[in-house]
């Protein structure tokens, strides 16, 4: 069943969701919302394929820093 706040369809391509990924993998916040953005990149609107992989470079960019800085 898909809706906007429990299923998202921009969320759920394919067999399994985004969040499933993230909470199986163990990925943190970072990372999950990486995964997040380049799942629905260009998905909720196509517009916005850039902006979410910019977005999920932004996260993974972040999270090399903080790993620098330990």
């Amino acid at each position: 069943m898909s809706n906007s706040i429990n299923h998202p369809e921009h969320y759920n391509h394919g067999k399994i969701e985004a969040i499933e990924v993230i909470e199986d993998w163990g990925l943190d916040f970072h990372l999950g919302n990486a995964v997040k953005y380049i799942c629905r990149a260009g998905k909720k609107e196509s517009s916005t394929n850039i902006e979410d992989l910019e977005k999920a470079l932004w996260y993974i960019k972040r999270k090399v820093k903080l790993l620098k800085q330990t």
